[in-house]
């Protein structure tokens, strides 16, 4: 997703530490479980509002639908047309290959 500045950063920093707190206050007890799957998958909890935060964070610039399919890991081809650019800017074919045509 590119290089990452202090206030992206800090922004992910700041979305986790809300998440994450709320999301301890909700499930100490399972992060507190004698039963190892239990601690696991409220390990795995955490893991993914760290992701999350991430994501949302590194795409300030996206639509609200384009933070949503990042954040659920569909495919650029299931992202919607209208995401096609976006999400295909770094070979300039616009999804299409529109480009290759006018190239000829």
């Amino acid at each position: 997703m590119g290089k990452k500045n202090d206030s992206t950063i800090e922004n992910r920093v700041y979305l986790f530490e809300s998440l994450a707190s709320s999301y301890v206050s909700a499930a100490s007890e399972e992060l507190g479980s004698d039963d190892p799957a239990v601690r696991e998958r409220a390990r795995r909890a955490l893991a993914e509002l760290a992701y999350v935060s991430c994501v949302v964070s590194d795409t300030a610039a996206l639509s609200a639908e384009e933070v949503r399919d990042r954040v659920l890991g569909l495919p650029e081809a299931e992202a919607g047309p209208e995401d096609a650019p976006a999400a295909a800017g770094d070979d300039g074919n616009g999804g299409g290959g529109g480009g290759k045509k006018r190239d000829k």
